[in-house]
C-alpha cells in the first residue's frame, strides 16, 4: 500500500461547523444548537495548519451555513483542489424512516415528520459524494462528526466512484451521540485534534485506528449506552498523509512538458481529450453497437470531428440515452450479528454469479447486508413494525436501533419468525413469510481450552451444559465460562436455554456460572477476540459460541490463541439460519420486481451454491453432516444434539434473563469493629470501597448497609442504610454520617447468617438478582471456625445468594481462608488486597445493579 503525499500540490480543506440553527422549536425544529461545534472548526483548522499538509489559504471555515451557502462552498472547494480535498462536517445528522440516506442538517434545516420524513435545509450525503467525486483532486477525505454518521458507510459502499474517497465517521450506524460540554470541542473532534497534534507523520489509516482505540480506552458511550465506535471506509490499498508537522514538504512535481502546437492542433487535441472521456463512458450511449464496431480509439476521433460540426449540444444528443446496464434493484438483507460475515460472503458470491447476471452481463439485483441485535429485531418486526415506518418517539425507533426496513431477514433460529408472529397485532405493517426449513446448522458448543478440556467422548457429548461447567471446574478450580450477550445474538440466547436447564432453575444463580467483569461481548466472534487480550484469562476460560467460529475464525487479527476443544451440551439448541421474506404495507410500487429478486436470491442461497459458502465457513448441513474439512477440536458426528428451539422457550428464557439482570438487590455488611480503625479513611478504606461501588446501582435497585460490630442484645449489626432504592448522594451521606468504628469485636458468623436469611426472604416473591457484599479486615474470623463456619457454608449453598467477600488483608482469599470458602460456597467471588479492590468490587455490584458503572 502506498500512502498518497499531497504536500506541494493544490489542496483544499472545507471545515463546516453548524453550531446554530434557525429552527429548534417543535414540531419541525432540529434538536437544538450545538455550541461545542464552534470549538471544533477552530481547533481543527489550527491543527491542520500545524500539520503543514495544508497552507493557510488552503483551509476554509464555513460557520453555520445555510444549505445554499454550503453548496456554494462545497462546489468551490471541489473545483479548486488538485491534490487533497478534505471535507469536515460537524452538526446535526438525520436519517429518514427508510434509512436509505444520511442528511447533513445546515443552519436552515427543518424536519417534516411522516411516513417518509423530509428534511428541508439539509443536504443528502449521496449528493455530497457526487460533488466530491467530480473534483479533479487526486484524493478526497470526508470526516463526519454528527449523529448517525455511520449510516454514511453503506452509501459509500454502493457509490461507484468511491475509489479515491476515504471516509471517517464519528460513530457507528444508527447511533446518536452527545455533543459534550459547550465550552470544549465535541468528544470525537476533541480526540481527533489531539491525535493530529501529537507530532510526526500521520495518515488516514493511523488516525482512524488511533481514534477507535482511544475512544474505546476512555469508555465513551453513545446515547443509548453502547460503546462509541468511530468507523472508517476506504479501499484496501488507499491511504493519505494528513499531518506532517516539522517536516519540510517535498518540492512540487514538475509540470509535464507541453510541446508547441498550432491553434488548430491544440483545439483538436482538446476536443479529442474531451471526446475520449465521452467514449470511455459510452456504456450510457444509445449506440453501444457503434463502440463494438469501430472501437473506442476510432470512436474518439469520430466524436472529436463531430464536435466541430455539431458543437457541444450535438455531442450530448449523440451520447445520451438509456443505459444497457441500468441500476439494479437493491435488496436489504437483515441478519443476526453472528451470521453477518457468512451471509455477506454468500451475498458477494451471489452478486457475481450467473443466477444474478442477465444475458447482457448486467446485474439483476444488488444487495445490502446489515445486522442488528436479535432482541431488537424481533421486537421491531413484532410490536414495533408501525414505528419502523414512522417513528413515534425516542423510546420506539427501529430505524435508529435496527436499521432500514428489510426485504429479507435471516435470523439464527426459525423460532424467531414465530416469536415475531406472537408479538404482532392487527395493525402490523410487516408481513413475514419464513421458509419451512433452515438451510444450514451449527451447534452451540462449549469451546474449552485444550489444557482443561474433557478428554473422553462421553464427557464431550451427551451431557447438559450445567454439568459440563461443573466438571470443568473440577478439572480446574480457576476455570471460567463466558457467554456473549443473549439480547444481541441468538446463539447466546440458545446457550442460555441450556444454562437455565429447567423452568425451576434460579436464573440469577445460573448467571453466576458465566459471571464476568464488565458487560458481555456482543457476539461469539467478539468474545473470541477479547479473550486473548489476557493470556492467563484465555488459557482458563471456556466460551459458549457457535461451532462454525472454530473453523471460520474471527477477524481480530490475533496470531496466537489458546487452542480449544468443542464440547457439545445436549440441552442447547443449535444455530439454524432461515430465510424469511419480509413485505411491507405500502411497499407495492415495485412489489413484483422485488419479489422476483428476493426469490432468486432465496433459491440460490438455499441451494447448492449458497450452502457451499456456509459449509466453507464451518456450518453443517441441516442433517448435522459436516461437508468441509474438519476444524481443529471439532467432532465429525457429535450426536445427539438438541437441534431446534421453540418460540415460547426462547421468549421465556429471554424474559428470565432480563429479570436476572434487571433491578437488583444488594446488602452491604461493613465491618465496623475496632480493628478497622486503621482501615477506615480514604478511598481504599472500608467505607471508601463501598461508596466507589455505588455507581453500579441505579434508581430502581434496592440496597442496604449494615454496620457489623458488637451491639446490645442479640443483634450483631446496626442499620446504617435501610433497604430501598436510594440516590447515590443520600447513600454516601448515610455512610459518612452513620457508619463509624466501634470499640467492639465483629461477629461475622451471626451477621452472615442474618444477611442470608434476610435476602432469602426478600427474594421469595421475585427473581431479581441479589448480592451480599462483606467488607472486612478478617481480624474477627475466629468467629468463623469449626461449626460456625460450617453453618455459614451450609446456609450459603442452600440460599444460592452470591456473597462477594472483600478482605482488606492481602492473604484474605487464600483457598483455606473463610472469606474464600464462603465466596465459593455461595457462588460469589473473593477479593483481597492483592486485587484492585475498588474496580473489582464495582464490577461485582454493577453485575447485580442497573447503574452506570
Amino acid at each position: 500500500m502506498t500512502r498518497f503525499d499531497p504536500r506541494g500540490r493544490v489542496n483544499r480543506a472545507l471545515l463546516v461547523g453548524v453550531s446554530e440553527y434557525e429552527f429548534t422549536d417543535p414540531p419541525h425544529g432540529v434538536p437544538g444548537d450545538l455550541p461545542a461545534v464552534k470549538h471544533d472548526v477552530n481547533r481543527l483548522r489550527d491543527a491542520l495548519l500545524r500539520g503543514r499538509v495544508f497552507g493557510e489559504h488552503d483551509v476554509v471555515v464555513s460557520r453555520s451555513p445555510s444549505q445554499d451557502e454550503f453548496n456554494r462552498a462545497l462546489h468551490t472547494a471541489a473545483g479548486e483542489a488538485e491534490g487533497l480535498l478534505l471535507l469536515y462536517f460537524a452538526g446535526h445528522g438525520a436519517i429518514p424512516s427508510a434509512g436509505d440516506e444520511l442528511f447533513l442538517q445546515m443552519h436552515n434545516a427543518r424536519v417534516v415528520p411522516g411516513r417518509h420524513a423530509v428534511f428541508p435545509g439539509a443536504e443528502m450525503f449521496t449528493t455530497v459524494l457526487t460533488v466530491l467525486a467530480g473534483s479533479p483532486a487526486e484524493r478526497v477525505v470526508v470526516i463526519l462528526d454528527c449523529c448517525f454518521a455511520g449510516n454514511a458507510a453503506w452509501l459509500w459502499e454502493r457509490f461507484e466512484s468511491k475509489r479515491r474517497v476515504l471516509l471517517l465517521m464519528s460513530v457507528q450506524a444508527n447511533h446518536r451521540v452527545d455533543a459534550g460540554d459547550p465550552g470544549t470541542p465535541t468528544p470525537f473532534t476533541g480526540e481527533l485534534v489531539q491525535l493530529l497534534d501529537e507530532g510526526g507523520e500521520l495518515g488516514f489509516r493511523e488516525l482512524s485506528d488511533a481514534l477507535r482505540a482511544r475512544m474505546a480506552a476512555d469508555g465513551y458511550e453513545t446515547v443509548r449506552g453502547d460503546p462509541w465506535e468511530p468507523q472508517s471506509r476506504s479501499e484496501p490499498d488507499e491511504d493519505v498523509l494528513l499531518s506532517a508537522p516539522g517536516v519540510k514538504p517535498p518540492p512540487p512535481p514538475p509540470p509535464p512538458p507541453v510541446p508547441p502546437r498550432r491553434p488548430l492542433a491544440a483545439l483538436l487535441a482538446l476536443l479529442g481529450t474531451w471526446a475520449g472521456t465521452v467514449g470511455a463512458r459510452l456504456r450510457r450511449s444509445r449506440l453501444p453497437g457503434l463502440l463494438r464496431a469501430v472501437g473506442p480509439t476510432r470512436l474518439t476521433a469520430l466524436l472529436a470531428v463531430a464536435a466541430i460540426g455539431l458543437g457541444s449540444y450535438g455531442i450530448v444528443a449523440l451520447t445520451s440515452g438509456s443505459d444497457p446496464c441500468p441500476p439494479p434493484l437493491e435488496l436489504r438483507v437483515l441478519t443476526d450479528p453472528d451470521l453477518a460475515p457468512s451471509v455477506t460472503a454468500a451475498t458477494d458470491a451471489y452478486l457475481t454469479s450467473d443466477a444474478n447476471t442477465t444475458g447482457d452481463g448486467c446485474r439483476r439485483s444488488g444487495i445490502t447486508v446489515y445486522s442488528a441485535g436479535s432482541a431488537d429485531t424481533v421486537a421491531a418486526l413484532g410490536q414495533d413494525s408501525v414505528a419502523w415506518q414512522e417513528p413515534r418517539d425516542e423510546e420506539s425507533n427501529p430505524q435508529r436501533d435496527v436499521g432500514p426496513q428489510p426485504d429479507v431477514w435471516i435470523p439464527a433460529s426459525p423460532a424467531d419468525a414465530a416469536r415475531v408472529a406472537a408479538l404482532q397485532d392487527t395493525d402490523a405493517v410487516a408481513e413475514l413469510k419464513p421458509d419451512d426449513e433452515p438451510f444450514a446448522h451449527s451447534p452451540v458448543v462449549l469451546a474449552v481450552p485444550d489444557r482443561i478440556a474433557a478428554k473422553s467422548l462421553g464427557d464431550r457429548v451427551g451431557l447438559p451444559l450445567s454439568r459440563m461447567i461443573d466438571h470443568l471446574r473440577v478439572r480446574d478450580e480457576n476455570a471460567a465460562v463466558r457467554r456473549p450477550d443473549p439480547e444481541f445474538a441468538d446463539a447466546a440466547l440458545l446457550a442460555t436455554i441450556g444454562l437455565y436447564d429447567t423452568a425451576n432453575t434460579d436464573a440469577a444463580g445460573a448467571e453466576q456460572k458465566v459471571a464476568q467483569p464488565g458487560p458481555p461481548a456482543p457476539t461469539g466472534a467478539d468474545l473470541l477476540c477479547a479473550l486473548p487480550e489476557d493470556n492467563a484469562v484465555d488459557d482458563r476460560t471456556a466460551a459458549l459460541v457457535p461451532e462454525f467460529l472454530l473453523r471460520s475464525g474471527v477477524a481480530c487479527e490475533r496470531t496466537t490463541r489458546t487452542p480449544r476443544t468443542a464440547q457439545y451440551p445436549n440441552d442447547v439448541p443449535g444455530v439454524q439460519p432461515t430465510f424469511v421474506r419480509v413485505r411491507w404495507e405500502g411497499g407495492d410500487r415495485d412489489e413484483s420486481a422485488r419479489d422476483r429478486a428476493a426469490e432468486d436470491f432465496r433459491a440460490w442461497l438455499t441451494g447448492k451454491e449458497g450452502r457451499a459458502v456456509f459449509a466453507g465457513d464451518g456450518f453443517r448441513s441441516t442433517d448435522g453432516e459436516l461437508r468441509s474439512p474438519l476444524a481443529a477440536g471439532v467432532l465429525p458426528d457429535p450426536e445427539p444434539l438438541d437441534e431446534s428451539a421453540g418460540a415460547g422457550e426462547m421468549t421465556d428464557v429471554l424474559e428470565r434473563y432480563r429479570a436476572a439482570h434487571g433491578p437488583g438487590r444488594v446488602l452491604y455488611l461493613l465491618d465496623s469493629s475496632g480493628s478497622m480503625a486503621g482501615l477506615w479513611k480514604g478511598p481504599s478504606g472500608g467505607p471508601g470501597l463501598l461508596k466507589q461501588s455505588l455507581g453500579g446501582l441505579g434508581g430502581k435497585d434496592e440496597y442496604a448497609v449494615w454496620g457489623v460490630s458488637g451491639t446490645s442484645g442479640d443483634r450483631r449489626y446496626e442499620t446504617v442504610l435501610a433497604f430501598g432504592p436510594h440516590t447515590r448522594k443520600e447513600a454516601e451521606r448515610a455512610v459518612d454520617t452513620r457508619a463509624e468504628v466501634r470499640d467492639a469485636q465483629a461477629d461475622p458468623h451471626a451477621a452472615l447468617l442474618a444477611a442470608l436469611d434476610e435476602m432469602a426472604e426478600r427474594g421469595t416473591a421475585d427473581d431479581r438478582p441479589q448480592l451480599i457484599v462483606h467488607i472486612t479486615d478478617g481480624e474477627d474470623d475466629t468467629a468463623l471456625t469449626a461449626g460456625n463456619l460450617d453453618d455459614v457454608l451450609t446456609r450459603a449453598r442452600s440460599a444460592k445468594i452470591p456473597v462477594a467477600t472483600v478482605s482488606l488483608d492481602s492473604a484474605g482469599c487464600d483457598p483455606t481462608a473463610p472469606a474464600a470458602r464462603i465466596a465459593i460456597a455461595s457462588g460469589g467471588r473473593c477479593l483481597d488486597a492483592g486485587d484492585d479492590l475498588g474496580a473489582a468490587l464495582a464490577d461485582e455490584v454493577a453485575r447485580t445493579g442497573t447503574g452506570e458503572d
